[in-house]
């Protein structure tokens, strides 16, 4: 087999592989798409090892000594599930029709360009969520009001440092004491306001739900590094939220405020 054409189905299957775990996709999903893929282009020996991080793959047509390896680095991860379904659609319709490797990289490219929902709609949900889980968590029709207002300060907020490349730990502190702010404010300045569903509500906006359902489903499939790596950052997410509201409220009732 030429040496170009396994190198650009390589290439190919890097690429899918990559959306996926930008995506949070699960390892064991990512690295069965790329054997597919490999083995749809009469590849049968195909080595992949998936981390949150890096993907690695070794592919050698006929068992020989001309191997081919490729790293790729993740250094980025977002949750976008209608990407990895189309990536999932992509794998079954290259691997069941014709398709050329030309032809599968430029619909990657359109997939990996999909323009996402536009910003408004985007902070529009990021409040109608805020809002329904402090009503969930014990609040009233002022702390939805409160909660729907603040999920779209904390959400813009959000976006705002992910612009300027700020990691999520230092992001979920940020706004959810933005979040604690703005719920003590309202309780203090408005009658029957209630902080904790607004606290409550807009922590649940970054809580890592997808990466706590990852990680699990990484163990059952006996990924462990993945699965552990998963959980200890859905962990640290989940503690840098509870940092950032907690050193809010400190220091909030040690100035003289809401006594907890």
């Amino acid at each position: 087999m030429d040496q170009k054409y396994k190198k650009d189905v390589l290439i190919l299957a890097i690429k899918a592989g990559k959306i996926m775990m930008k995506s949070g996709a699960e390892i064991y999903r990512v690295e069965d798409t790329i054997s597919r893929i490999c083995k749809a282009c009469g590849i049968d020996y195909v080595n992949v090892f998936a981390t949150p991080t890096g993907i690695f793959v070794s592919i050698d047509s006929d068992g020989s000594d001309d191997t081919v390896t490729y790293i790729k680095r993740i250094k980025s991860n977002e949750t976008d599930l209608s990407r990895i379904s189309k990536v999932n659609q992509f794998s079954r319709e290259f691997t069941t029709t014709d398709m050329t490797v030309e032809e599968g990289m430029k619909l990657l490219d359109e997939i990996e360009g999909r323009r996402k929902y536009p910003f408004w709609m985007r902070v529009l949900a990021a409040a109608v969520v805020t809002s329904c889980f402090s009503v969930i968590f014990g609040g009233g029709a002022i702390d939805f009001g409160v909660a729907f207002v603040t999920g779209m300060l904390c959400y813009t907020l959000s976006r705002f440092l992910e612009k300027y490349e700020i990691n999520f730990f230092i992001r979920g502190f940020i706004c959810t004491a933005l979040a604690a702010f703005c719920a003590l404010l309202a309780a203090a300045s408005v009658e029957g306001a209630m902080y904790a569903p607004v606290i409550t509500g807009c922590i649940m906006l970054f809580v890592p739900g997808v990466a706590i359902t990852n990680s699990i489903r990484d163990f059952l499939s006996g990924d462990m590094l993945s699965g552990l790596a998963r959980m200890t950052e859905a962990a640290l997410i989940g503690i840098s939220l509870a940092a950032g509201a907690g050193v809010v409220i400190k220091f909030w009732t040690m100035m003289g405020g809401i006594t907890l």
